[in-house]
């Protein structure tokens, strides 16, 4: 095992340059030994023929390289947030991040969605602010965009010398000198020179910036800095590491990773000041038998614990699970106990991916990723241990699908392999459903926006060779109650001879609009005459919750409902799982159906990007639509405006936008809320 160990993210806005900076990354550390360019369809993280194709990222892909003794494993994310499931199950597994920022556009409205997503899990993060040769580029402008927008405190490590196409390269004032990239290299050698006698003066104002943020966090170095004395990059150094470990600095870095500047300062900062995997807080999981929260600490001694993070289908090798290792090692070959699903799996062989490549590996120790080929039955989010395993590492929560079309095969015979290529897609991706409406019978598919279906339906005709066809999209709605009702429910029928019989009485009420559905009830499991059994309130519970998926009068699943058995009445002699799990079924249907049910439509938070010109023209747009124009923000060349629209108007929206503004507005959906329609 090596001495150190870095689990990392790149994450960002949609073309920001991820890809392209993690390029650099490979090449910089030895990975690849040519660079792959984004624009001509080459980079080595975008494997996939669509990636390709569209030049952005749709799958995270994961990678392994080595710089200065330490493993760095990385996850580049994608940057649409159609794609949003991708970056979270990538967060949830990351022990530190690089966030990159355009050095013209700032913080953008994905940078500011991945930003929460890191904060819920206490990701610490630093900074790279790219694109420095850009006209219009400006890095004091982003740095404070980043502290108006984020909320941190933005730190600057570097200061760039020159700007748009005449940036060349930094001044690192930790070490106070000034760094410029060999072009004739790629930018592999790196120039160091004393800071020119012209620039010194900013040097000096911004260091004194960097050592009063840091101060604020450091009893040490305050007293240093009171009593004069001089401060020493090691001091700066070790300092920074705490407080880039606590959140509580976010350090900021600058270059033009196109033209190969800036990049290698940045993969020094993951090694120096993002924490190994045994630095962070441990993970936290469920202790099925005591019913208690347990801490597992990063050892690689202790009882086998991971997550399956992402599941990926492989035609020749099945199901390909992305592993994050929390405690123990696991063996190519051995035995594992899926502990959600309460099954036995193998691992059969464990590998060490780099993009869509692999390379065998022996063991898989706490701390560390891998993939695992063998297991059958894993999920997105599932926990693996050794035998018996008996702790639950917490779940992922993911956004619901608001978008739908149906598909159909061209021809009946092909409806099965649809079917099954649907199952495989569902099983890769959490935020991707498929059910089939009952009514017309035709197999409808969800999703989080319109790119996604038609990247997950272009797969399934090119990738799985499927011939169908997709309908137009439709919104996917929600249905709800507007008041309280009791519903008293009794269920009764005779299968094989033996007669199963269940009744029960349940309250509905609306809850708070976003707050989700909640089950309750009111009984408690007996061993007495009349007392229902643990198994019974477990099938009660199963009714009711197939019954929040299964909708109240269009079908469309139910939410922000509090649902509570306030009764049971059980008979040893009839009483069965199945018919207690039937009857609160129909109780919930009855209910609901006398509670005034609505239909909720999904309203959309819209961010668009205009130049100064076409503002007007870009607002009135989005009203004719029923948008809402929350605020606007003015930046350099371009206007940034917010709003709400409802998702039903929001469709062929590029075109008309493109059509107002000379194709040089941009906008992106992201889910806000359900309402009222």
């Amino acid at each position: 095992m090596l001495k150190a160990m870095r689990n990392i993210g790149i994450m960002a806005h949609i073309d920001a340059g991820k890809t392209t900076t993690t390029e650099r990354f490979l090449f910089y550390t030895g990975k690849s030994h040519r660079i792959g360019e984004v624009d001509d369809g080459e980079a080595t993280m975008d494997w996939m023929e669509q990636e390709q194709e569209r030049g952005i990222t749709i799958q995270s892909a994961a990678t392994t390289t080595y710089w200065k003794n330490c493993q760095i494993n990385i996850i580049d994310t994608p940057g649409h947030v159609d794609f949003t499931a991708e970056v979270e199950r990538s967060l949830r597994v990351l022990d530190g991040a690089v966030a990159l920022f355009d050095a013209v556009r700032g913080v953008e409205p994905q940078t500011e969605t991945v930003w929460r997503q890191a904060a819920r899990y206490q990701v610490p993060c630093i900074g790279y602010v790219n694109k420095m040769d850009r006209a219009g580029a400006d890095f004091y402008f982003v740095l404070e965009d980043i502290e108006k927008k984020l909320g941190v405190n933005a730190t600057a490590l570097q200061i760039p010398i020159g700007r748009e196409s005449g940036f060349e390269g930094v001044i690192d004032l930790i070490e106070m000198r000034e760094i410029r990239w060999d072009a004739g290299s790629d930018g592999e050698k790196m120039i160091y020179s004393p800071i020119d006698e012209s620039r010194q003066t900013d040097a000096k104002l911004w260091r004194e910036k960097l050592v009063d943020s840091l101060s604020s966090v450091s009893d040490e170095l305050t007293e240093k800095f009171l009593a004069g004395e001089e401060i020493e990059a090691a001091l700066l150094k070790a300092e920074l590491r705490k407080a880039v470990g606590t959140r509580d600095i976010f350090p900021v870095f600058a270059g033009a990773s196109k033209r190969n500047i800036g990049v290698q300062p940045v993969i020094d900062a993951v090694v120096d000041f993002l924490p190994a995997p045994n630095e962070v807080a441990d993970a936290t999981g469920h202790d099925l038998k005591k019913e208690e929260p347990v801490n597992i600490p990063c050892d690689p001694k202790g009882p086998p614990l991971g997550l399956v993070f992402k599941i990926q289908n492989d035609r020749e090798a099945g199901n390909l699970c992305y592993v994050r290792m929390y405690s123990g090692s696991l063996k190519s070959g051995s035995a594992l106990y899926n502990a959600g699903k309460k099954k036995r799996e193998r691992a059969n062989r464990i590998l060490r991916m780099h993009s869509n490549k692999s390379e065998p590996m022996d063991t898989l120790y706490a701390g560390d990723i891998g993939v695992i080929i063998g297991m059958k039955l894993a999920q997105t989010g599932d926990t693996i241990g050794g035998e018996g395993c008996a702790i639950l590492l917490e779940k992922m929560q993911f956004p619901e699908p608001v978008i739908s079309i149906s598909i159909e095969p061209k021809t009946l015979s092909d409806m099965d392999k649809l079917k099954e290529t649907l199952a495989i897609l569902a099983k890769e991706d959490p935020t991707f459903t498929t059910r089939e409406n009952e009514e017309t019978g035709q197999l409808i598919i969800s999703g989080m926006g319109e790119l996604h279906l038609d990247v997950l339906v272009t797969r399934m005709l090119k990738e799985f060779k499927l011939d169908a066809k997709a309908g137009n999209p439709q919104v996917t709605y929600r249905e709800s109650i507007s008041r309280e009702n009791e519903q008293r429910m009794a269920f009764s029928r005779v299968i094989a001879g033996k007669e199963n019989a269940a009744a029960l009485t349940l309250r509905v009420e609306p809850a708070q609009r976003g707050a989700g559905n909640s089950y309750a009830c009111t009984v408690k499991a007996g061993s007495g005459k009349g007392d229902p059994p643990k198994e019974i309130l477990e099938a009660v519970e199963r009714g009711v919750n197939g019954a929040f998926a299964s909708g109240i009068v269009m079908g469309y699943p139910a939410i922000d409902i509090l649902a509570t058995v306030t009764s049971i009445e059980y008979s040893e002699l009839t009483g069965t799982e199945f018919a207690f799990e039937a009857c609160a079924n129909m109780a919930f249907d009855e209910a609901c159906r006398a509670a005034s049910p609505i239909l909720l439509e999904p309203i959309m938070a819209v961010d668009l990007t205009s130049p100064h010109e076409f503002v007007g023209e870009v607002m009135s747009l989005v009203t004719q639509r029923g948008g809402q124009i929350l605020n606007m923000n003015s930046k350099t060349g371009a206007d940034e405006i917010k709003a709400t629209a409802p998702m039903e108007k929001m469709f062929g929206f590029m075109t008309s936008l493109r059509s107002v503004s000379q194709g040089r507005a941009s906008f992106s959906l992201e889910f806000s809320h359900f309402e009222k329609k």
